[in-house]
């Protein structure tokens, strides 16, 4: 019991905790944004994905910035240089993301015939969006934010 409540406190940091939050919301703005846009707007399922992408990455490097990561960025040059890097980043994960929902919508058509195509679409992109979180997580933490001393 006593090793199990090391690996959590080696694990559960106060970084962690607040990245799974603002993962959490980050994930909830992509999957909202292209849930509505399928659903209602009737874009085509990769068009609203990538488009839920796009704004959940803004979303994120403004909360991952100072309230996650505690960045020490001050200048204008190393905040150009951070916001690059996670854009850089963040273009890796969506491209993983963008070929995920292909495979699963439109190659394997996960889900389909179980459930109606939004509801199918919407498990689709939750089970890509956990794995970009843990990407993103890594991705930020050891290539783009500079910490603070």
């Amino acid at each position: 019991m006593e090793s199990l409540k090391n690996l959590f406190k080696k694990f559960l940091t106060k970084e962690v905790i607040f990245y799974v939050i603002f993962g959490v919301l980050t994930t909830i703005v992509n999957i909202l944004t292209s849930y509505i846009l399928k659903a209602f707007v009737h874009l085509d399922e990769n068009i609203a994905s990538t488009i839920g992408i796009i704004v959940c990455i803004l979303f994120a490097y403004f909360t991952n910035r100072k309230l996650v990561f505690n960045s020490s960025a001050n200048t204008i040059k190393e905040k150009m240089i951070e916001f690059s890097k996670f854009i850089l980043g963040r273009s890796f994960t969506m491209v993983i993301e963008i070929v995920g929902v292909f495979l699963l919508v439109d190659i394997f058509h996960t889900f389909y015939g179980l459930f109606n195509d939004n509801i199918a679409f919407l498990i689709n992109k939750c089970i890509i969006s956990f794995i970009v979180i843990v990407l993103n997580f890594f991705i930020s933490k050891f290539f783009t934010f500079k910490k603070s001393n």
